[in-house]
This record gives structure tokens, sequence and C-alpha cells, in this order.
């Protein structure tokens, strides 16, 4: 049998943590008693940016609102509302707006926690 039950979140009462042009809300994670999956939602500030980082597990970014960049590899990748940008484990990318508008990302994990790590591999230690 399974621990974990069903359980309905308001999202608009998770935790709102911050950095610095980065608004963050954990939807689904580890303290929600998930083991295999997370789900992020982020807005960033026009002209802000994630710092450098990259994960032990795959990503997917879906934008909902505004224009955005993903640096990875030394390429650069353009995306907008109503795409899914699809990142590879272990692979250094950044995250920027370069638009006028907050522009409004979920990002989906297959893990939980999701480990973040900078670009000489040291974890990263987040407010959520």
């Amino acid at each position: 049998m399974n621990a974990f039950s069903c359980t309905v979140l308001e999202h608009s009462r998770l935790p709102l943590a911050e950095l610095p042009g980065i608004a963050h809300r954990t939807l689904a994670g580890h303290e929600h008693g998930l083991s295999q999956l997370s789900i992020w939602r982020q807005t960033l500030a026009p002209g802000a940016a994630t710092p450098p980082h990259h994960h032990d597990t795959e990503e997917v970014v879906l934008c909902h609102a505004g224009q955005g960049e993903v640096h990875l590899d030394g390429r650069v990748h353009r995306f907008g509302p109503n795409s899914s940008v699809l990142l590879p484990r272990d692979v250094q990318h950044q995250i920027f707006n370069t638009g006028d508008e907050p522009m409004e990302i979920t990002g989906v994990f297959p893990s939980a926690p999701v480990a973040v790590f900078d670009p000489e591999g040291h974890p990263v230690p987040l407010p959520w």
C-alpha cells in the first residue's frame, strides 16, 4: 500500500521564496510527500536571469508568458509563451527573461527534492 495519499494544494497559500529578480513557488515536491516529481513555478522580472546551474536530472520548462532565452552548451535558444524547453541532465544552463514583461515559467523535474549545482559542481543552497 502506498503511504502517499491525494492532496490538494492551493497555489496562493504555498510559500513564496525569492532570489534577485525571481519569485518562486514549489507547487509540488518533496515537502508535499512526493519522492519522484517536483514542479516549480517561477516569475522572472524583465532582465532577470537564473544563475548558471545544472541538475542531476532532466528538466522541462513550460513558458506561460513572456519572452526568454536559455543558454546551454554555448548556444542560445529563444522561447516564448506556449512553448516547452527540454533540458538534458547534467548540462549547465541559464534562463534569461529577454522581454519587457514578467516571464512566467513552470519547471518539471523527475525527482524530489531537486539537486541544483553551480558550474563547478558544488551544491547550490536554495531558499525553497
